[in-house]
């Protein structure tokens, strides 16, 4: 077969995955996102004060979330690795929508405390386990591409779900419910629903998929595993594939550990903006003398979240198109690591959440870009459990982000401590990601080279 049909086929069968499965899993990420984070709209708008929580105790309650998906988050991405995307990521949906409904009888502290871990262990696995399934779909040369879309799907859950919390929380007395228990009711039931529909839409592999003609399915199929060949936890057998071996291999590999903690200080950004936003949105009554409706401080939540979008799709672009380097990733982490202070000493509502977007925009364009990285390395179920590893440091940073910004503001009286250590998390970030790319190339040697060839 000739280039130009290998071409043909090859843009044919990406179009495919990209239309066929990304939208799916994107909704799904989009579900997932605003059911973990929907406790930040609550909390301003009622359910704070119905369960006299301080700072301190919701930021507890929203970072215990992270305790059970730490647990649970590698033996879950193994276990998908062995039974397959489509009967885990389904089995994990309707769990947490089912966790998720009760939130809308929570009556105290403790029973929050209780229903968040419980939600971190029937979300455990879902992220990594997406990433995982979609980088088993396409080549690395369009990996970076599918995450970028797959990934828009988390800005876009606060620009279309701020004002759908909004919406709901408005509906106060709907079932004799207060307007936040309406919201959990209104989120929840997405999931399970999304859930059921997974069981029977996905599909493992491409060469169970009917929908690629035979010659897609045999480029995918062929394309793929000429690629993994080479890669950590390939070429050694079935031994290395499972198990014990998998774990070894990703659990010693020094650049997991250096990924994971250059994802821990972007999530640590990423979750105590939202976790936080709203609370600081609400904040501007008493710092600035101005009064905002609930669907007001919604739709004022979501505004830096669209920008956020728009740079992720053009900074996924551009990594594609000229190949994923060092500065797509540290770059965005020092903005990100600088904005966010800054935007404490802003003289009004509107500077301060223009400041906020660009951080925003930092941390969203960097994340899919991150992502395409440590698939380029691993394979198999080293890359399952590699990749639960990095993102097991998120779920750390996400827990800290909401416990200790909310102990600090407590301790402090004001949010600028623990936004100047999100601002510092974030430019650990940028130094370890020079880092690791220069490692092994010599000072500055990478400047010029795509990140894939940085080993």
């Amino acid at each position: 077969m000739g280039a130009t049909a290998h071409s043909v086929i090859e843009r044919s069968a990406i179009r495919k995955v990209s239309v066929r499965l990304v939208p799916f899993v994107a909704l799904m990420f989009f579900v997932n996102y605003l059911d973990r984070t929907a406790v930040s709209f609550a909390e301003p708008n009622g359910m704070g004060q119905d369960l006299t929580l301080t700072a301190a105790q919701f930021g507890f309650a929203s970072g215990v979330f992270f305790i059970g998906y730490i647990i649970l988050e590698v033996p879950s991405n193994m276990a998908l690795h062995k039974f397959g995307a489509r009967r885990w990521l389904a089995r994990i949906m309707v769990c947490w929508g089912i966790v998720a409904l009760l939130f809308t009888w929570v009556q105290n502290s403790e029973q929050l405390y209780t229903l968040r871990f419980l939600l971190g262990v029937a979300e455990a696995g879902f992220f990594p386990g997406a990433i995982l399934f979609l980088s088993q779909w396409v080549p690395s040369r369009h990996r970076t591409k599918v995450l970028g879309l797959f990934y828009l799907a988390q800005p876009l859950t606060t620009v279309i779900g701020a004002p759908l919390a909004g919406w709901f929380i408005n509906q106060h007395g709907l079932f004799g419910l207060e307007g936040w228990r309406v919201m959990f009711l209104g989120v929840s039931i997405p999931a399970i629903a999304l859930g059921v529909i997974a069981w029977f839409y996905l599909i493992d592999k491409p060469a169970d998929a009917k929908w690629l003609t035979p010659e897609e399915r045999d480029w995918l199929t062929e394309e793929l595993a000429a690629e993994n060949a080479g890669k950590t936890g390939a070429g050694e057998g079935e031994k290395a594939a499972h198990g014990k071996a998998a774990l070894k291999a990703a659990f010693t590999s020094s650049r997991v550990w250096i990924l994971a903690l250059i994802y821990f200080g972007f999530i640590y950004g990423l979750y105590a903006l939202a976790f936080f936003l709203p609370t600081i949105i609400n904040g501007f009554q008493d710092q600035f003398g101005t009064t905002f409706s609930v669907m007001d401080k919604a739709l004022i939540t979501a505004i830096p979240y669209l920008p956020a979008a728009i740079v992720l799709y053009f900074w996924s672009r551009h990594a594609t198109r000229h190949g994923v380097h060092t500065w797509h990733i540290a770059g965005p982490a020092v903005v990100g690591g600088i904005s966010i202070p800054v935007a404490l000493y802003m003289g009004s509502p509107a500077a301060t959440v223009a400041v906020i977007t660009v951080t925003a925009c930092a941390i969203f364009a960097a994340l899919p870009v991150f992502w395409s990285v440590p698939s380029q390395f691993l394979t198999g179920a080293t890359a399952a459990a590699g990749i639960a590893l990095i993102n097991t440091a998120g779920n750390v940073a996400g827990f800290a982000a909401g416990y200790v910004t909310g102990w600090l503001k407590d301790f402090s009286g004001a949010y600028y401590l623990p936004l100047f250590l999100v601002g510092a998390f974030m430019l650990m970030s940028a130094a370890l990601m020079l880092w690791l790319a220069n490692r092994s190339n010599g000072r500055g040697a990478n400047q010029g080279r795509p990140l894939a060839e940085v080993r």
